[in-house]
């Protein structure tokens, strides 16, 4: 890849979005090209030092696992799930120093597990979280840890895209905090955060629409090409875009 810089024409920097490889989630191609605010409470921080006193974890789409992997300190039983095969296949290279087992799950299935496997259940920005399995799966006195993306997130880019969109709350933090509840555990830490996110040229954007599927469904440079040109222009002028991508920590705890 060359460097980024607006010297470059739109075409140049829209093949080298649509080039750049989406398996794992690493997002280093990012640096120079786009930036986003983290969330003060920081995530992989939080996981590491529940997994430090964790006895058999389980990380739910553990994507590539790379947060995973970061941990200092690995349980004696590790477990992680992952829906697409291409990053199923990196966790379990990834994380086979770890000593961890990655069974390939779709996201909207059973998890294949035991009941009370396990005494801490993470998940960081699942695409589809089935609050019954969790509870099933925890252990009494477990602990359930979660980053997820909340409502809204990058709505700003998603309607320049495609338009005003219904206002969806189903991904919202009030409604996960319900169905923790529904499912017979106790919220005991739910946060929220607007995060300024900036794409700096149009080809971060491409590789973003890309990598981060449900942000525009069905997303391809060929459909969206006149809205991706008109958006090249913006930030060509401004500098960058900038939206706001949503995030929410919950936490959550069986009853012993």
């Amino acid at each position: 890849m060359g460097e980024p810089g607006m010297s470059k024409t739109f075409s140049e920097l829209v093949a080298e979005g649509a080039a750049e490889p989406v398996e794992g989630w690493d997002f280093s191609w990012f640096s120079g090209r786009a930036t986003e605010e983290r969330p003060p409470w920081g995530y992989a921080r939080l996981m590491a030092a529940r997994m430090a006193q964790a006895g058999a974890a389980l990380d739910i789409q553990t994507g590539g696992g790379e947060v995973l992997a970061s941990i200092p300190k690995v349980p004696p039983v590790l477990a992680a799930t992952e829906s697409w095969p291409p990053n199923a296949a990196l966790a379990r290279e990834r994380l086979r120093p770890l000593g961890a087992t990655v069974a390939e799950v779709a996201d909207t299935a059973d998890l294949p597990f035991p009941g009370e496997s396990f005494d801490l259940v993470v998940s960081r920005h699942p695409a589809d979280v089935l609050w019954p399995e969790i509870a099933r799966v925890l252990r009494p006195g477990g602990t359930y840890l979660s980053q997820q993306v909340g409502a809204g997130s990058n709505r700003e880019l998603y309607e320049y895209m495609m338009g005003p969109q219904r206002d969806d709350q189903s991904r919202s933090a009030a409604v996960a905090a319900a169905g923790a509840e529904a499912a017979g555990l106790t919220v005991t830490r739910l946060e929220e955060k607007a995060l300024r996110v900036q794409f700096l040229d149009i080809g971060a954007v491409v590789y973003f629409l890309r990598k981060v599927l449900w942000t525009v469904p069905g997303f391809t440079v060929e459909k969206y090409a006149a809205r991706l040109e008109a958006l090249h222009e913006e930030i060509t002028a401004a500098g960058a875009f900038t939206c706001h991508s949503r995030r929410f920590l919950i936490e959550a705890r069986k009853p012993a």
